[in-house]
């Protein structure tokens, strides 16, 4: 993955971070990784526990930013999630599966919030 990739990706995750905590979530972890996957961002938001996945494009030629949150990477990201929650964190929480979707737009960052995007 090239340096430019990466970076987008970084700024589209800090973007996401920000339009979640204006929402009034607490971010509880950001890249958290184990051996069936990754989750972007997991947050708080009162009794419920976010796993968000955000997804960066510089442009919808390829498609939408959330059009790439498929089936497989749904699985992926559930796996990641019960493994998370099977750790003891989150306890008494309703687990949530946001999409967030940032493209880079004339005034600064466009965000699509798809919050319960998917479900087990």
């Amino acid at each position: 993955m090239t340096e430019e990739r990466l970076a987008l990706g970084r700024w589209g995750e800090e973007e996401a971070a920000r339009h979640l905590i204006r929402l009034g979530m607490k971010i509880l972890e950001r890249n958290f990784r184990t051996p069936v996957g990754e989750i972007d961002l997991i947050a708080r938001h009162g009794k419920t526990l976010v796993f968000a996945e955000v997804k960066t494009r510089r442009s919808n030629a390829f498609g939408t930013p959330q059009e790439a949150v498929g089936a497989a990477k749904q699985r992926q990201i559930i796996r990641t999630a019960q493994w998370y929650l099977g750790n003891g964190k989150g306890k008494g929480l309703q687990p949530r599966f946001d999409v967030v979707a940032v493209s880079p737009g004339p005034a600064g960052a466009v965000v699509e919030h798809i919050p319960n995007a998917f479900g087990l």
